[in-house]
């Protein structure tokens, strides 16, 4: 039965890394309208690195207004809204709310040489067992460090450290708060006790009267800022849950609600994981482990290499033909359709695709993107699909990695931008050999987010429920063949990562000695 004009619906944003995606959902979360925006970046190449913090909300502004306009609601009918925030994010603020840096992203790479030096040092696995995150400089953690090492003048300076989403939250509410799985994503929260863990702390430096309150993601809250909005199209007071990071709130979009059932996610990074009933850690440290709430955790492993490794092809092509009328550039769907012109295998070209570094199941920031096996007969598709290739391989060793600490891994869930690709989702189903089912509505983060809004307004008793709501399209099965010849390319994958890794860090070191 079609929703009426005046039936109450729900919002849910999600703030990625190089773009805000806002859909519009009824009581049954099914989308009504979606809206998107790309961040404004004067540096193409630093777009995923650095965020400004007043375009990202001049984004969502258009973005959820844009959702609105496509749904055809009025605003007096919005029921709640939630906001979905990218991990690992960080920028210091005064004691205004005034940003003093922009907005440092998973993929700025300043401070790894701060995770490096701690590296094997004593405490290091016990921060790992006390917040579920390697070391690694993603983790904001380490970027506060390299504040106090490198800009200690605006160490000094901040009155808070927080996410982007928190300074979104902020600026719409007033409020200083955190969902516990942006906390957890940031190396500073005790995942056991759901509180800001003491080694942290001590580690950074750091008071907790520096960071943002903790609060239940299910809290609720509501708009204050009039101009913001009304630059969203919504009424002051709208209710608004606290919600959770885009990591979760992918899950929960894609109704990977139980521990047997784990989300394959590939946007501009990516992950595979699954919501645990308890935590799961790793006694090797590959993997990773952030509360979602009280009762659930979200247990994986992550990429910095998804979408963003095609997006460097995409600006490589590009900036070798600069006079290249824009409607003739190729598009995400032009580079895929590319590769599928290529053999499996890609001619014997194998793609490291480590061109932001890496992240699970090695965490080395230093590791960079290699390509083996070129000659003279390659041309651009087999490049291409090596690129995909490599991408799938990086997933089957965080899955893995995750099968052998959680135990056997019955299905998967695929969400986030490679959903819109048959054959990047078909070459995925047969190097992990599993089956990919595909949710009907492939934004999952943003669908994950809208969930929470529901669930404030009471609708689901738990969790668990999200599974109903969520139906899948397409399956895709793994071929028996291209299952068996893959099996065979990732053993050559996985000799040549161990092969070139110990160069990776002499190669920087070198680089910073010539520096």
């Amino acid at each position: 039965m079609p929703d009426s004009k005046n039936d109450p619906w729900f919002l849910g944003i999600d703030l990625g890394t190089g773009s805000c995606k806002t859909v519009v959902v009824n009581q049954q979360a099914q989308a009504l309208g979606f809206g998107a925006d790309d961040y404004a970046a004067s540096d193409v190449h630093e777009k995923w690195r650095e965020q400004d913090p007043q375009a990202v909300l001049n984004c969502m502004a258009r973005s959820v207004r844009a959702a609105i306009q496509r749904a055809g609601k009025p605003a007096e009918s919005c029921s709640g809204m939630s906001i979905g925030g990218a991990l690992h994010s960080l920028m210091a603020l005064d004691s205004s709310d005034k940003p003093l840096t922009g907005i440092m992203t998973w993929a700025t790479g300043r401070a790894a040489g701060q995770a490096e030096a701690l590296r094997g040092a004593p405490q290091t696995q016990d921060l790992y067992h006390q917040t579920g995150c390697p070391i690694h400089g993603m983790y904001p953690l380490y970027k506060v460090l390299w504040l106090r090492e490198e800009r200690l003048e605006v160490y000094k300076k901040a009155a808070r450290f927080v996410s982007a989403k928190e300074y979104v939250f902020t600026q719409l509410t007033g409020e200083h708060v955190v969902d516990y799985c942006l906390a957890a994503g940031s190396g500073f929260l005790n995942i056991h006790e759901a509180r800001w863990n003491d080694s942290s702390l001590e580690l950074a430096g750091v008071r907790e009267s520096r960071l943002s309150a903790l609060c239940d993601p299910g809290e609720i809250f509501h708009v204050s800022n009039r101009d913001l909005a009304a630059q969203m199209g919504i009424p002051p007071g709208t209710p608004i849950a606290l919600g959770s990071g885009d990591a979760a709130n992918s899950s929960l979009g894609a109704g990977g609600v139980f521990p047997w059932k784990a989300t394959c996610m590939i946007g501009t990074s990516g992950a595979l994981r699954i919501i645990s009933p308890q935590p799961v850690l790793d006694a090797a440290s590959r993997t990773w482990c952030y509360a979602v709430d009280r009762d659930h955790w979200l247990v994986g492993g992550a990429i910095n290499n998804g979408g963003v490794a095609l997006s460097w092809l995409q600006d490589l092509i590009h900036s070798a033909l600069p006079n290249l009328p824009r409607d003739m550039r190729l598009s995400f769907d032009d580079l895929t359709s590319l590769a599928s012109g290529a053999e499996i295998g890609s001619g014997g070209v194998i793609c490291l695709p480590l061109f932001a570094g890496e992240r699970s199941p090695n965490w080395n920031l230093n590791a960079r993107g290699v390509f083996f096996g070129l000659s003279l007969d390659h041309k651009m598709e087999r490049l291409a699909r090596s690129v995909l290739e490599g991408i799938s391989f990086r997933f089957r060793s965080v899955y893995d990695a995750l099968a052998e600490i959680t135990g056997d891994i019955k299905e998967i869930r695929a969400s986030g931008g490679f959903t819109r690709s048959p054959f990047w989702l078909q070459t995925t189903a047969d190097v992990l050999n599993r089956e990919l089912a595909v949710p009907v509505w492939g934004e999952t983060s943003s669908l994950g987010a809208a969930l929470w809004a529901i669930n404030g307004a009471d609708t689901l008793s738990s969790l668990h429920d999200i599974e109903r709501l969520i139906p899948i399209g397409d399956v895709y099965e793994p071929d028996p063949r291209a299952a068996e010849t893959y099996e065979r390319l990732y053993e050559n994958y996985k000799d040549l990562y161990a092969a070139v890794s110990s160069l990776f860090d002499r190669t920087i070191a070198s680089r910073q000695q010539e520096g």
